[in-house]
Protein backbone atom coordinates (compact mmCIF):
# COMPACT_ATOMS: atom_id res chain seq x y z
CA UNK A 1 0.00 0.00 0.00
CA UNK A 2 2.96 2.47 0.55
CA UNK A 3 4.31 1.84 -2.55
CA UNK A 4 1.23 2.50 -4.28
CA UNK A 5 0.73 5.98 -2.58
CA UNK A 6 4.53 6.54 -3.08
CA UNK A 7 3.71 5.95 -7.11
CA UNK A 8 0.94 8.09 -6.64
CA UNK A 9 2.60 11.16 -4.88
CA UNK A 10 5.58 10.72 -7.34
CA UNK A 11 3.00 11.44 -10.46
CA UNK A 12 1.56 14.17 -9.33
CA UNK A 13 4.55 15.62 -8.39
CA UNK A 14 6.12 14.74 -12.32
CA UNK A 15 3.04 16.00 -14.02
CA UNK A 16 3.04 19.09 -11.90
CA UNK A 17 6.71 20.11 -13.06
CA UNK A 18 5.98 18.78 -16.64
CA UNK A 19 4.53 22.12 -16.97
CA UNK A 20 7.92 23.63 -15.99
CA UNK A 21 10.39 24.47 -18.78
CA UNK A 22 13.39 24.49 -16.08
CA UNK A 23 12.16 21.01 -14.68
CA UNK A 24 12.14 19.63 -18.01
CA UNK A 25 15.62 20.86 -18.90
CA UNK A 26 17.18 19.94 -15.78
CA UNK A 27 18.66 15.90 -16.94
CA UNK A 28 18.03 14.81 -13.40
CA UNK A 29 14.89 16.13 -12.74
CA UNK A 30 13.75 14.50 -16.30
CA UNK A 31 15.02 11.51 -15.66
CA UNK A 32 13.11 11.60 -12.27
CA UNK A 33 9.66 12.64 -13.93
CA UNK A 34 10.20 9.76 -16.76
CA UNK A 35 10.20 6.74 -14.02
CA UNK A 36 7.46 8.62 -12.08
CA UNK A 37 5.29 8.15 -15.40
CA UNK A 38 6.24 4.61 -15.95
CA UNK A 39 5.85 3.64 -12.26
CA UNK A 40 2.28 5.10 -12.78
CA UNK A 41 1.43 3.52 -16.19
CA UNK A 42 2.44 -0.02 -14.35
CA UNK A 43 -0.49 0.77 -12.18
CA UNK A 44 -2.67 0.13 -15.17
CA UNK A 45 -4.00 3.54 -14.58
CA UNK A 46 -4.99 4.21 -18.02
CA UNK A 47 -4.77 7.96 -18.00
CA UNK A 48 -1.15 7.44 -17.49
CA UNK A 49 -0.57 5.20 -19.82
CA UNK A 50 -2.29 7.37 -22.13
CA UNK A 51 -0.02 10.46 -21.23
CA UNK A 52 3.13 8.66 -21.08
CA UNK A 53 2.51 6.63 -24.07
CA UNK A 54 1.76 10.34 -26.26
CA UNK A 55 4.90 11.44 -24.61
CA UNK A 56 6.88 8.57 -25.61
CA UNK A 57 5.53 8.31 -29.34
CA UNK A 58 6.48 11.81 -30.09
CA UNK A 59 9.31 12.70 -27.89
CA UNK A 60 10.76 9.32 -26.76
CA UNK A 61 14.62 8.86 -27.92
CA UNK A 62 14.67 5.83 -30.71
CA UNK A 63 12.89 2.70 -31.40
CA UNK A 64 12.70 1.59 -28.53
CA UNK A 65 11.06 4.38 -27.19
CA UNK A 66 8.67 4.47 -29.54
CA UNK A 67 7.22 1.09 -29.71
CA UNK A 68 6.82 1.22 -26.10
CA UNK A 69 4.75 4.35 -26.48
CA UNK A 70 2.24 2.97 -29.38
CA UNK A 71 2.48 -0.03 -26.52
CA UNK A 72 0.97 2.02 -23.70
CA UNK A 73 -1.40 3.96 -26.31
CA UNK A 74 -2.81 0.62 -27.34
CA UNK A 75 -3.20 -0.34 -23.69
CA UNK A 76 -5.20 2.70 -23.00
CA UNK A 77 -7.34 2.91 -26.51
CA UNK A 78 -8.51 -0.66 -25.39
CA UNK A 79 -9.52 0.34 -21.85
CA UNK A 80 -11.48 3.31 -23.67
CA UNK A 81 -9.11 6.05 -23.96
CA UNK A 82 -10.41 7.78 -27.23
CA UNK A 83 -7.53 10.20 -28.01
CA UNK A 84 -5.24 7.24 -27.52
CA UNK A 85 -7.35 5.26 -30.20
CA UNK A 86 -7.19 8.47 -32.62
CA UNK A 87 -3.31 8.55 -32.52
CA UNK A 88 -2.81 5.17 -33.23
CA UNK A 89 -5.31 5.48 -36.28
CA UNK A 90 -3.35 8.24 -36.89
CA UNK A 91 0.30 6.46 -36.20
CA UNK A 92 -1.24 3.38 -38.21
CA UNK A 93 -1.09 5.41 -41.57
CA UNK A 94 1.53 6.77 -41.60
CA UNK A 95 4.74 5.09 -43.51
CA UNK A 96 7.74 4.00 -41.14
CA UNK A 97 11.16 2.22 -41.51
CA UNK A 98 9.19 -0.98 -39.81
CA UNK A 99 5.68 -0.69 -41.61
CA UNK A 100 4.05 0.46 -44.70
CA UNK A 101 0.17 2.49 -43.76
CA UNK A 102 -2.30 0.22 -43.16
CA UNK A 103 -5.25 2.16 -43.93
CA UNK A 104 -7.50 -0.98 -42.57
CA UNK A 105 -6.22 -1.12 -39.53
CA UNK A 106 -6.25 3.05 -39.23
CA UNK A 107 -9.62 2.83 -39.48
CA UNK A 108 -10.54 0.16 -37.00
CA UNK A 109 -8.63 2.41 -34.29
CA UNK A 110 -10.70 5.27 -35.67
CA UNK A 111 -13.90 3.57 -35.39
CA UNK A 112 -12.78 2.85 -31.53
CA UNK A 113 -12.10 6.37 -31.21
CA UNK A 114 -15.58 7.70 -32.59
CA UNK A 115 -17.23 5.30 -30.31
CA UNK A 116 -15.63 6.73 -27.22
CA UNK A 117 -15.97 10.11 -28.48
CA UNK A 118 -13.33 11.67 -30.12
CA UNK A 119 -14.41 14.58 -32.21
CA UNK A 120 -12.45 14.37 -35.36
CA UNK A 121 -12.44 10.81 -35.58
CA UNK A 122 -15.78 10.88 -37.79
CA UNK A 123 -14.27 12.97 -40.05
CA UNK A 124 -10.97 10.86 -40.53
CA UNK A 125 -12.88 7.73 -41.25
CA UNK A 126 -14.77 9.61 -43.63
CA UNK A 127 -11.70 10.49 -45.56
CA UNK A 128 -10.96 6.64 -45.19
CA UNK A 129 -14.23 5.37 -46.38
CA UNK A 130 -14.60 8.27 -49.23
CA UNK A 131 -14.46 6.96 -53.20
CA UNK A 132 -11.34 8.65 -53.65
CA UNK A 133 -9.94 7.31 -50.24
CA UNK A 134 -7.63 4.51 -49.65
CA UNK A 135 -8.66 1.60 -51.46
CA UNK A 136 -8.41 -1.19 -48.86
CA UNK A 137 -11.02 1.18 -47.13
CA UNK A 138 -13.68 2.45 -49.52
CA UNK A 139 -16.95 1.42 -48.42
CA UNK A 140 -19.95 3.83 -49.56
CA UNK A 141 -22.32 2.27 -47.20
CA UNK A 142 -19.73 2.80 -43.97
CA UNK A 143 -19.01 6.58 -45.22
CA UNK A 144 -22.98 7.09 -45.40
CA UNK A 145 -23.30 5.54 -41.79
CA UNK A 146 -20.70 7.90 -40.57
CA UNK A 147 -22.59 11.10 -41.89
CA UNK A 148 -25.41 10.05 -40.24
CA UNK A 149 -23.79 9.66 -36.83
CA UNK A 150 -22.40 12.99 -37.23
CA UNK A 151 -25.18 14.79 -37.87
CA UNK A 152 -24.77 18.01 -38.33
CA UNK A 153 -21.18 18.30 -37.58
CA UNK A 154 -18.98 21.39 -37.76
CA UNK A 155 -16.22 20.17 -39.79
CA UNK A 156 -18.25 18.65 -42.49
Amino acid sequence: MFWKWRTLLGYWVARRLFNQRWAVETDWIWEWMQTQFSRMATYDDVAARAFYGHLLLHKGQGMGARNEGVRLLRLAAQAGDAKSAYQLGVYSLQDNIHQAGDPQQAADWFELALQHGHPAAGIKLLELYAEDGPAQTSDAKKAERIRQQLGDHPLI
